[in-house]
């Protein structure tokens, strides 16, 4: 233990003297009447990874580069710098015989962290490392705190998270996974626009929390005087759209629950909603399996991918279970030879499935063996139909069976992507339903709905047969990137304070 304080301590004797000498370089060039921060504009020609795809077009040209400077060597006569702009990385090369004098000497005072503007030709090292021989060098920002250590990085998660500024100078791989999320988000958008869908935006502030059952954030409106719920979904405004006539809409938006976090939830987090009019639960699973596949093919180049240390097929033609059949499969339990709710409550205790706190009833039963027996099971990407009325509030009840609705969610690696419904459109049905979760509120549970009468009126002027879907922006990220935690692909996840 003394021998770890004495290190600490030497560690922050280094770190104050370092910042001590970057301020005093700053302030020798802000006397000279040079103060980077008074840079406004440096006009850039090319960029790191373009000058190496196309060097032998380039090649003995004049370009003009800028960027981080992450590493240096030599600083005698001659000078090798490491520039990092947003595509990579490229070798700058100084000579002070090939420089204004004054020019190469301020330049050899530059510290790693420090943002330049360059001004040089492009040619080939001796060694054949593809470079920019420096003429002229501007230094466009002092970097005053230093970058963590070359050769390990910013290593400790947390922290990557808390400064992801950092994290994305550092690691290419977080650059990697937010740029494939923007990718992916390109995709999702031309894929619905191309199909006639139209991109619209609703309310994240409501005076009811609807659409989903989550715990809602509260806030308060001053103006009206009135508190106020951040949306925990986009549905039912998305659902008021379809019945003023645009038959295709869809959002990416911002959700806000004010749940727990782990490595798959954050409190506020991005879906892509999508209604589609005289359409069904089947063409929703058509779109979803048409994504997130063609997402694959198009970014990675392959249906194939690896996430969590599985090897996952994305080739389309995904199969399809009824919950039912699953829990048949899986569990061993048949409930569809089963109709009273203690037989069935029965059967699931049977198999060591935990009912308690939830309503004693064949569909509650029928869910809580799929949840807590089943879904460790779904590894390649699986569509689940058929859930029952109790954990479907919004969703349109099947014909053939008036306890199940026709509504799936689908999975990989035995974890759920989206979420997706025959919209129920009976307001008669729907009243009651909202009712059954006021109930459930009332009975202590906070993540039930509420009653939107508006809403209810809605669908009293007609609703057309839809077909509805979420599906969470993040965790098919998670699943494009091979990253274990929902942290990795959210540019700045909601972190504890520091005390």
């Amino acid at each position: 233990m003394a021998e770890q304080n004495r290190e600490a301590m030497e560690t922050q004797q280094d770190l104050r003297e370092i910042l001590r000498v970057r301020r005093d370089k700053l302030k020798a060039l802000q006397d000279a009447g040079m103060d980077p921060f008074e840079q406004t504009y440096f006009q850039v020609s090319h960029h790191a990874q373009e000058i190496k795809d196309t060097f032998d077009a380039l090649e003995g040209t004049e370009v003009t580069v800028a960027g981080r400077l992450m590493s240096k060597r030599g600083m005698g006569k001659v000078s090798f710098c490491d520039m990092q702009d947003r595509t990579g990385r490229i070798q700058l090369y100084a000579r002070k015989d090939e420089m204004d004098e004054e020019v190469y000497n301020r330049f050899k005072k530059y510290d790693i962290g420090d943002i330049v503007g360059v001004r040089g030709e492009v040619f080939r090292t001796q060694r054949g490392e593809m470079s920019v021989r420096t003429k002229d060098i501007t230094l466009l920002s002092k970097s005053l705190l230093p970058l963590p250590e070359k050769f390990h990085g910013l290593t400790d998660k947390e922290l990557r998270y808390r400064q992801r500024y950092v994290d994305l100078i550092m690691n290419p791989e977080s650059r990697r996974n937010f740029e494939i999320r923007t990718r992916f988000i390109q995709h999702v958008r031309a894929y619905l626009d191309k199909r006639g869908y139209l991109e619209v935006e609703t309310p994240v502030l409501n005076t009811i929390s609807g659409g989903a059952t989550a715990r809602p954030f509260i806030t308060h409106h001053n103006a009206l005087d009135i508190d106020m719920y951040m949306r925990i979904a986009t549905e039912l405004n998305l659902k008021r759209l379809i019945v003023g006539g645009f038959e295709r809409v869809y959002e990416i938006g911002r959700i806000f629950r004010n749940e727990g976090m782990d490595t798959r939830h954050n409190p506020e987090f991005t879906t892509i909603e999508l209604y589609e009019a005289y359409t069904d639960f089947h063409g929703m699973m058509d779109i979803a399996e048409g994504i997130l596949s063609s997402a694959a093919k198009e970014i990675l180049g392959s249906y194939q991918v690896q996430w969590q240390g599985v090897d996952i097929d994305l080739t389309p033609g995904w199969p399809r279970l009824t919950m039912a059949d699953a829990v048949k499969q899986y569990v061993g339990v048949d409930f569809m030879a089963i109709s009273d709710d203690n037989e069935a409550v029965a059967a699931a205790k049977a198999k060591g499935v935990d009912m308690d706190g939830v309503e004693q009833t064949w569909g509650r039963a029928l869910y809580e063996c799929f949840d807590q027996k089943v879904e460790e099971h779904l590894i390649q990407p699986t569509f689940i139909t058929m859930y029952p009325v109790e954990v479907s509030p919004l969703t349109k009840r099947s014909p053939s069976d008036h306890r199940l609705t026709e509504r799936f969610e689908f999975f990989v690696n035995h974890s759920e992507f989206g979420n997706a419904f025959s919209e129920l459109n009976d307001p008669i049905d729907q009243r009651s339903r909202f009712e059954h979760e006021i109930a459930l509120r009332e009975a202590g549970d906070d993540e039930a709905g509420m009653m939107d009468e508006d809403f209810i009126t809605a669908l009293e002027y007609g609703m057309p047969p839809t077909g509805g879907m979420g599906i969470g922006i993040a965790r098919c990220v998670m699943l494009l990137t091979n990253s274990d935690s929902i942290r990795d692909v959210i540019l700045f996840p909601t972190m504890k304070p520091i005390d």
